[in-house]
């Protein structure tokens, strides 16, 4: 039987090594012709001043991460519609392979949504709506669903706190915003039930707590009685309570609302466990379902539904510690 001799042992060894090191080589990280191909999506963002929106980049930059081989850019409209156009024709004039868009205003943006679609660009449209049905998908939460929600819920309390007349003050979002125009006209569904409850002062914010703060102090003053505060988000909530308890009104004899519930230090969640807010409504970003989506489509060739609808939950003094742990509350 033949035996390996000295001679041999070098040749031998380098052999076994080579095998092995064939073996235990990683195979993760395709390279040449089996790397996955590169895909670029442009993200537009309607305004990161809002702490909503913040968080919804932050979801979609953290989805992403999970796919090294796509690459997402993010352009800030700063609420200018004129600068969210301009950002979107940059997007297609670089190339992207698929566009996520949360509008700023519905009919200032249909236009270039549109652009972007009959080009063979895929659209998912975040959030807020556009006009017509030229976009691949949209992917939100039912907004008149939340203001009915909300409404019903003040219809309950004002009929409980024995209010009658129920005042209420409204601080809607940007009026051109679907959003905006949803959660208002589902709150006034949610109110019909109760005939004592009526609006008797709305001004629009914008969104924005710096707005919200002047403006429902203007609406307070003029208002010596007001029952409930709905805003349209929670940190246009914040500020009206802030301002409330500013001028010497008693917080606890009034029922303020807001939606968005972030879990986070200043969110809605948060609010309601302080006591700054009596009740608001987890609002999903969306933000990782667009990126899923994004792959499913690019990579899968999926068709996907016209709307993914997101599901919603009311967060009260009751059920906010259970709500803050459920989402991450940090």
């Amino acid at each position: 039987m033949p035996t390996l001799t000295s001679r041999h042992m070098p040749l031998f060894l380098l052999m076994l090594i080579v095998a092995l090191t064939a073996c235990t080589a990683p195979t993760s990280a395709p390279t040449g012709n089996n790397a996955p191909r590169q895909w670029r999506i442009g993200m537009s963002q309607a305004n990161n001043a809002e702490p909503w929106r913040q968080a919804m980049n932050d979801q979609i930059a953290a989805a992403a991460a999970r796919y090294p081989h796509i690459r997402i850019e993010f352009t800030d409209a700063r609420q200018n519609n004129a600068q969210q156009v301009a950002d979107v024709e940059t997007f297609l004039q670089q190339g992207i392979d698929l566009l996520i868009i949360s509008p700023n205003e519905a009919t200032p943006l249909t236009n270039i949504v549109a652009q972007a679609f009959q080009r063979g660009i895929p659209v998912i449209v975040l959030d807020r709506k556009v006009r017509g049905d030229q976009y691949t998908m949209w992917i939100g939460a039912d907004n008149r669903l939340i203001g009915r929600k909300a409404g019903e819920y003040t219809a309950r309390w004002c009929r409980e706190q024995q209010r009658s007349p129920c005042n209420v003050i409204e601080l809607r979002g940007l009026e051109g915003s679907t959003p905006a125009q949803e959660r208002g006209d589902g709150f006034r569904e949610g109110i019909a039930g109760n005939p004592d409850v009526r609006i008797i002062a709305s001004q629009n914010a914008d969104w924005l707590a710096e707005r919200a703060a002047p403006l429902s102090r203007a609406m307070l003053e003029a208002n010596p009685v007001v029952d409930v505060v709905y805003a349209h988000n929670d940190p246009m909530a914040i500020a009206s309570f802030t301002m409330a308890r500013d001028l010497g009104r008693d917080p606890d004899s009034i029922l303020f609302i807001g939606i968005d519930a972030l879990p986070t230090p200043d969110g809605g969640i948060q609010a309601v466990r302080q006591g700054q807010l009596d009740v608001t409504y987890v609002y999903p970003t969306g933000g990782a379902e667009a990126v899923e989506w994004a792959i499913r489509i690019l990579e899968r060739g999926e068709t996907p539904p016209r709307e993914v609808i997101l599901d919603t939950e009311e967060v009260t003094r009751a059920n906010a510690d259970a709500l803050w742990q459920k989402y991450g509350g940090r």
